[in-house]
């Protein structure tokens, strides 16, 4: 019976040009999931992660801690929604990443108006009315994600190993899990944004069909260096 691990990628570079890059902080936090692994998983797993650079790097500084001779498999399937455009698209000067974080950064409760701006502008995506205005819609994320999560059941209930770990973002984590739970828009994204940086959601393979064992966790990080832990 394989075990799945869900990653979300270490903290990246928000606000900056591209935010597609892992922070000093979110090397600090690949590397501690490295260790951790080293410590609970008995033989090499099969990796799998998305294209984005703030996967490959993630699953790169992991594994250098664990099982440096593993191969990365990279499946664009894998890859998180383009929220630029989703913040965008509700607020346009939020076009501008550095614009966002200068309001996040000047707000008395920081976490909570970013929380505010998540909410509304998931809402506008998710909602039905603008699919057309959006270079992925949300029924085309929704798919591609299930999609490449069943890819993945089939491949794994063929090879049988013993471990599977995927290094991804968190809405396509959010969106795997509400498809399991079978969750509302709403709902799924309530978890992407409670998922912390390279948590790890456990699923079990019965058959090709996945189940969900845990979600979202970050002891390992909280026991260690708690200083490490983000959400952003």
């Amino acid at each position: 019976m394989t075990t799945i691990y869900l990653i979300r990628h270490g903290q990246a570079s928000f606000g900056a040009e591209s935010y597609d890059q892992l922070s000093p902080n979110g090397a600090l936090q690949a590397k501690l999931l490295g260790h951790y692994f080293d410590s609970i998983l008995k033989e090499a797993p099969l990796v799998v992660a998305g294209s984005m650079q703030r996967h490959q790097q993630t699953a790169q500084l992991c594994l250098n801690e664990c099982f440096p001779e593993s191969e990365i498999i990279t499946r664009p399937g894998w890859n998180e929604f383009n929220h630029t455009q989703v913040f965008a698209n509700y607020e346009p000067r939020f076009d501008q990443p550095e614009l966002l974080k200068e309001d996040v950064a000047q707000h008395a409760n920081p976490r909570a108006y970013l929380s505010k701006i998540f909410e509304g502008a998931i809402e506008r995506w998710t909602g039905g009315d603008y699919h057309h205005e959006y270079e992925e819609s949300w029924p085309h994320f929704k798919d591609r994600v299930e999609t490449a999560l069943q890819h993945l059941c089939d491949d794994l209930a063929e090879k049988k190993p013993r471990y599977a770990v995927v290094f991804t973002s968190g809405g396509v984590i959010s969106v795997a899990v509400g498809k399991l739970l079978g969750l509302s828009p709403n709902k799924t994204f309530a978890l992407n944004w409670a998922i912390a940086n390279t948590s790890i959601t456990t699923l079990r393979l019965v058959g090709n069909e996945p189940q969900l064992l845990s979600l979202n966790e970050h002891h390992f990080i909280k026991a260690q260096r708690p200083e490490l832990l983000t959400w952003i």
